[in-house]
């Protein structure tokens, strides 16, 4: 999908364990990544997509139809 090309893989990768409800210390456990960095790709996914936050973020996805989501 086109929209899918807007986002890093790793950005992805957050937007997929977002969409599945995990915290942000769990997505970064998962990641191997510190907290600090997953929030600096939540920021970025909220911008790419024009999300306000997390479940903005997902519903978005999920209309987009993203595999990520």
């Amino acid at each position: 999908a086109a929209d899918a090309a807007i986002l890093t893989e790793r950005q992805r990768d957050v937007l997929r364990l977002l969409a599945r409800g995990l915290p942000n210390k769990v997505i970064a456990r998962d990641l191997g990544l510190t907290e600090g960095t997953v929030k600096v790709h939540l920021l970025a996914i909220f911008r790419a997509l024009g999300a306000r936050n997390r479940t903005d973020a997902v519903l978005i996805a999920q209309r987009r139809r993203l595999p990520e989501a």
